[in-house]
């Protein structure tokens, strides 16, 4: 069984900073792909940024020179460093990534962390 732990999420000032972390554990052959989506209340789910397992990355268009990905393979741990916060930057932020665990890779979600921009 694979679980995915997020953590790091909080209330931050307008211009601050947070940095987020996955961790993915269990019965784990492979990580292959990993990113960050946000939900914000009200609107669909969508992507911020997705790192792959050579660590080509991609970032959407309102992150970028913002928000950095990360991963650390050793620890099958994702992290997003997010850099001059904004209001609309408020969501529930969760972590994907793909694994084998014996066999076809699959899908797994987190269970999402608040992020809280907020003078």
């Amino acid at each position: 069984q694979v679980q995915l732990v997020e953590s790091g999420g909080g209330l931050v000032q307008p211009g601050g900073s947070l940095r987020l972390s996955c961790a993915a554990s269990g019965t784990i052959h492979a990580v292959y792909d990993m990113s960050w989506y946000r939900q914000a209340p009200g609107k669909q789910r969508e992507l911020v940024a997705v790192i792959n397992r050579e660590g080509v990355i991609n970032y959407e268009d309102y992150v970028k020179g913002r928000f950095t990905i990360s991963r650390d393979n050793a620890k099958n741990t994702v992290y997003l460093q997010m850099n001059g916060l904004k209001p609309e930057d408020t969501a529930v932020y969760s972590c994907k990534a793909t694994i084998s665990v014996w066999g076809a890779p699959d899908d797994y979600w987190g269970q999402g962390t608040q992020v809280t921009v907020s003078s």
